[in-house]
């Protein structure tokens, strides 16, 4: 019986099947389809760097666990469960084909999936030692990329002052390197000099050679150890109150598979940005069929303004994220305080029962002494905080249940729960509940919240996904929150809300087109020349319309039009956005333009939307002012081990005469940028 599926699906889906293999994923369009609020104060292009990280080293659909799957975010419960069951029923799975035989699979979802599993030959790791498998790996890469805007910035000209001056080239430098083996090692580099920085060796600030390294070397599945990692490294576990990375995504227009976190352990870190990783060693050990011991220490340098107090004594006003090391204010704050991290996590997984514990330690060399505002007063202070978590999932059937509790040792406490339900085959529903103090402290977490970080915050979520056929789908999500205690730009106890719906229509595999609206509402802080702080309530709304269009197999349209219109006191502004992108792509040669046009009353209005880019890059500026956006991307295969890159931006602007602020202000109302990348398989 299973033979006969297999024949069929493999029968009926040749030419698709072949399709599918001769490209590569759009992942511009798959991130851009996932995060539709894409005005949050939240790290795209780190979450754009893991999806990558996934693409690059696809799970082996044999071994592949919902957990994993349900990182990649293109999956419902039902989808999943529908997955792991086929493969429980009939064994291993022969080709990647024979999921078209799963009826709960559409089209589209095959096509995606496709992209981030294979099958591991197991035959071609028989009888070799680790060394030689290393050595002997073809999914391998070298990025070389450079880039730099065209038109000078004051901070290199002679005549700025010496404090905001830049002490390095305006040229972006960036090399990463990664060998690897789904389910077996990992080892990669990445290096980068960010433009205006210096190269150079500079023990004093602990730097050696550019002004961010970072390396990594992992082996998988030897017997009882699950998982070593040695160098960066990244952790998610539960919902991400305690340990989360940034496979969390915030509330889009998926509004169902994204809202639970997975809980998929310790990953490499492989991106530039140099904030939320973990430096040291971090271990998985199974101590039976159904308890896994995860341990991991890290001790790393960090940015800080570091201060002194009225009694002469150390500390740090901020930490920095940003990673920039340009002028003497900034190179001052580099590598001023290490921190150190030790955690461990006891998990238990039974059938459809996932559970664990979590302890996490954090401490830094010099205390944390915030300059006091109206709004951070609770928040964390002094040397050292210490977490524990308690997380506990189970999915049955076509539900999922999900939930953690994390408690800041005599602090506060936050709890999240929710549950993902396919109620019928054409509704998925989530619900979700958030409950955080505001005393709750923590630096690594990724939980779903309104707030750049879980403190502060009351919430109830609610997100569907409806599909009435194969060609059209609605989804969408409503958001109430409170906030118990003043927040930044809110200086009151306050509530609000937030909802977004989609709807897309999809007549062809070469045709598609979506709407949607986005409103979000909350409270913000009047312009006051006072002490006396007044608050007003502000709406955001955003529309997009989208179409999607193939024209022939070498060339591919997109059109769009954004909207804004903010209200505020009073008064309401607005901004809009119209963009034509055009794709041609023969063989080894693609071209891929843009030309777009913008107008916004202020940064309020502010339109974000993605670019193409080379390939493991992200483009993701925001339009606002008046002008003209427009840029071209070549890409060209000089061989099969070497492709290269070319993308060349220009922005125009016509209601000013110059671009930026401070030391980033470019004189006049053009902006280009260049930007070149080699990849090349050894």
């Amino acid at each position: 019986m299973r033979a006969f599926l297999f024949a069929i699906a493999l029968t009926g889906s040749t030419c698709l099947a072949q399709e599918v293999l001769r490209k590569e994923i759009d992942l511009e369009k798959l991130v851009d389809e996932l995060l539709a609020g894409q005005d949050e104060d939240f790290n795209y292009e780190e979450l754009y760097e893991n999806l990558a990280l996934l693409l690059s080293q696809p799970a082996d659909l044999n071994q592949v666990t919902a957990e994993q799957l349900r990182a990649l975010y293109i999956l419902t419960e039902n989808q999943i469960q529908a997955i792991l069951e086929y493969r429980q029923t009939t064994g291993a799975f022969i080709s990647l084909y024979e999921l078209q035989s799963i009826p709960q699979l559409d089209r589209q979802t095959f096509e995606r999936l496709i992209q981030f599993v294979g099958l591991t030959d197991l035959q071609s790791t028989l009888g070799k030692s680790l060394l030689s498998r290393i050595f002997s790996e073809r999914n391998n890469y070298l990025i070389l990329r450079y880039n730099r805007t065209i038109e000078p910035k004051t901070g290199y000209l002679n005549s700025t002052s010496e404090a905001s001056r830049y002490h390095g080239s305006p040229d972006w430098l960036y090399t990463r390197f990664r060998i690897s083996k789904p389910g077996d090692f990992s080892i990669g580099f990445t290096a980068e000099k960010d433009a205006g920085e210096k190269i150079g060796w500079v023990p004093d600030r602990k730097q050696y050679g550019t002004g961010f390294l970072s390396f990594h070397a992992q082996v998988l599945n030897k017997k009882k150890l699950k998982n070593l990692i040695v160098g960066d490294y990244q952790a998610q576990f539960g919902q991400g109150l305690v340990l989360g990375s940034v496979f969390g995504i915030g509330k889009n227009a998926e509004a169902v598979s994204t809202t639970r976190r997975a809980n998929i352990g310790f990953m490499p870190y492989t991106s530039s940005y140099e904030a939320g990783y973990f430096r040291g060693a971090a271990a998985s050990y199974q101590a039976s069929k159904t308890i896994t011991l995860h341990g991991f220490i890290s001790s790393r340098w960090r940015d800080g303004n570091l201060e002194t107090d009225s009694t002469g004594a150390w500390g740090i006003s901020s930490l920095s994220t940003t990673g920039l090391h340009r002028t003497l204010s900034e190179m001052a704050n580099q590598n001023t305080v290490k921190e150190s991290n030790a955690g461990a996590v006891l998990s238990i997984t039974h059938k459809r029962l996932d559970a664990g514990l979590t302890v996490h330690h954090t401490g830094f060399s010099v205390p944390l002494q915030r300059n006091a505002t109206p709004y951070n007063q609770f928040y964390f202070t002094g040397n050292t905080n210490t977490n524990s978590g308690l997380y506990l999932n189970y999915a049955y059937r076509n539900v999922s249940l999900f939930s953690e509790v994390a408690y800041t040792f005599s602090k506060g406490v936050s709890v999240i729960a929710g549950s993902i339900m396919s109620l019928t085959p054409a509704l998925d529903v989530a619900l979700l509940y958030r409950n955080y103090s505001r005393s709750y402290h923590t630096f690594y977490s990724n939980a779903i919240s309104e707030n750049s970080t879980p403190q502060n915050e009351r919430a109830l979520y609610w997100g569907w996904k409806y599909t009435f056929n194969k060609q059209y789908w609605t989804s969408g999500y409503f958001d109430w929150f409170r906030f118990g205690w003043l927040r930044y730009r809110g200086y009151n106890p306050s509530d609000g809300y937030e909802w977004l719906a989609r709807f897309t229509y999809k007549p062809t595999r070469h045709v598609s087109f979506f709407a949607q609206m986005r409103e979000e509402s909350k409270i913000r802080n009047q312009a006051s020349e006072s002490n006396l702080y007044f608050t007003s309530n502000a709406v955001k709304r955003n529309y997009w319309i989208n179409a999607d269009y193939r024209a022939t197999p070498m060339l591919s349209l997109r059109t769009r039009a954004q909207f804004s219109r903010y209200q505020f006191s009073g008064a309401a502004t607005g901004g809009i956005a119209l963009i034509q992108d055009i794709t041609f792509q023969q063989k080894k040669f693609s071209i891929t333009g843009r030309y777009a046009l913008f107008d916004t009353d202020d940064y309020d209005n502010r339109l974000y939307v993605f670019e193409k880019d080379v390939w493991l890059a992200f483009s993701f500026p925001a339009y606002y002012g008046v002008g003209v956006r427009s840029y071209i991307l070549v890409q060209y295969a000089i061989s099969p081990a070497v492709v290269v890159w070319l993308r060349w931006a220009r922005t125009t602007y016509s209601n000013t005469n110059s671009i930026g602020s401070g030391s980033e202000t470019i004189i006049g109302n053009i902006r280009n940028d260049l930007k070149f990348q080699a990849r090349i398989r050894l």
